[in-house]
């Protein structure tokens, strides 16, 4: 989607990919092959092109640190890309800020008895419920993604045998009993000029975002409120680029739950939804250009995501259907078909909140899209069987 948004700005997009059969390859003006954690092949990409940008999270800080060292123009820096990284660190900066953000503390992962906070895991874990409560919530602070990484455990069993095979640090985090998630979409240029998408409501199912509502259904001062502290962390991190906030509303407080150094899912909608994609301004700050408005077009926009279904059937068989609900804007990744893959996303724009929401859950559920445990469905395909 960034290939395409900078087409039609003239800007020709090199994509290091690991497989030929990526989704990004189909696009990009240039492909090399490899992976963004040999050293020889990201240089090779930064070889080839005026500035270095990501799209995942899954990189290497002693690789990006030597190309920078050596010329390279990488954007967003190593300080946001340390804070996108690794869970931990991002926690600790931002609590040095004065950020709300969960209560929590950090522990080493492994079999054997490891030093945490104030002693061995298992003991620092037990003495964190016991303060905060049970179930706590474990997250390795690096590597972790749409809800891999990230582990609800009821008890100091379900703890011991999460921590077992894990290496490196995990972060012990309260369950927050939050009213809302939100998310806040910042572009910002190296000088610090930045625009802010307006923050959205978004519904999380098993750690991944099934839907993205557009203003949703928050007070209109939660909202300015959410935007005001986005635009806050994008300081703090000194972001380049495209930075996703994504938040917690609980008993009247905003705290920051993850960041996002790149485009993201909680953005999608402005594609079709806002004079300026989440795309084309990321383009545009890595590049240093002037950055677009991030107004909406619409009253309303809902954004609903197409997963893989238990049949295996690829979304683009079904894609007749999706295309024939109204004004459903559909996008389809091009990746290869299994269950509970996020394989593209609906869009839809209008005046009525309700029926944008109903549209694009009609569309994904007509593409294969599974229904979200726990998460209720509008209008009449609550009631509706399958997945059309």
């Amino acid at each position: 989607m960034a290939a395409e948004a900078g087409s039609a700005l003239g800007l020709s997009v090199a994509v290091l990919a690991e497989s030929p059969e990526d989704a990004a390859c189909a696009v990009a003006s240039e492909v090399l092959l490899g992976s963004p954690l040999v050293e020889g092949d990201m240089r090779a990409l930064a070889d080839r092109v005026d500035v270095v940008t990501f799209d995942h999270e899954q990189v290497d800080l002693a690789i990006i640190r030597s190309l920078r060292d050596d010329g390279a123009v990488i954007r967003p820096g190593l300080q946001t890309l340390q804070m996108a990284v690794d869970k931990a660190h991002m926690r600790a900066v931002l609590v040095e800020a004065g950020v709300p953000v969960p209560a929590h503390t950090m522990v080493e992962g492994g079999p054997e008895p490891r030093r945490g906070a104030g002693g061995p895991a298992a003991e620092a874990i037990a003495r964190f419920g016991d303060e905060h409560g049970w179930p706590v919530v474990l997250k390795a602070a690096r590597g972790g993604y749409d809800g891999k990484g990230v582990w609800p455990v009821n008890d100091m069993a379900e703890a011991a045998a999460v921590l077992a095979p894990l290496r490196g640090t995990v972060l012990v985090e309260a369950m927050v009993p939050f009213e809302a998630e939100l998310a806040v979409m910042v572009a910002r240029r190296p000088s610090g000029d930045m625009v802010t998408w307006p923050a959205t409501e978004t519904a999380q199912v098993d750690g991944v975002c099934r839907e993205v509502l557009v203003p949703g259904r928050l007070p209109r001062d939660v909202v300015d409120r959410a935007r005001v502290l986005g635009r806050h962390v994008a300081e703090i991190a000194d972001a380049v680029g495209v930075l996703a906030v994504e938040l917690f509303w609980s008993d009247g407080e905003l705290m920051v739950n993850e960041i996002a150094a790149r485009p993201h899912n909680s953005g999608h909608w402005t594609i079709e939804g806002a004079v300026t994609s989440q795309f084309e301004n990321h383009l545009r700050a890595v590049l240093d250009l002037p950055l677009g408005s991030t107004a909406p077009q619409h009253a309303q926009v809902a954004n609903v995501n197409v997963f893989g279904g238990p049949e295996g059937m690829d979304p683009v068989a079904l894609l007749p259907r999706g295309l024939a609900v109204e004004g459903a804007h559909v996008h389809l990744y091009g990746k290869e078909t299994r269950p509970g893959r996020k394989l593209g996303h609906v869009t839809v724009c209008g005046d009525d909140a309700e029926e944008v929401r109903e549209l694009a859950w009609a569309a994904a559920l007509s593409l294969g899209t599974p229904r979200a445990g726990g998460l209720r469905l509008p209008g009449a395909l609550e009631h509706q069987s399958g997945t059309a």
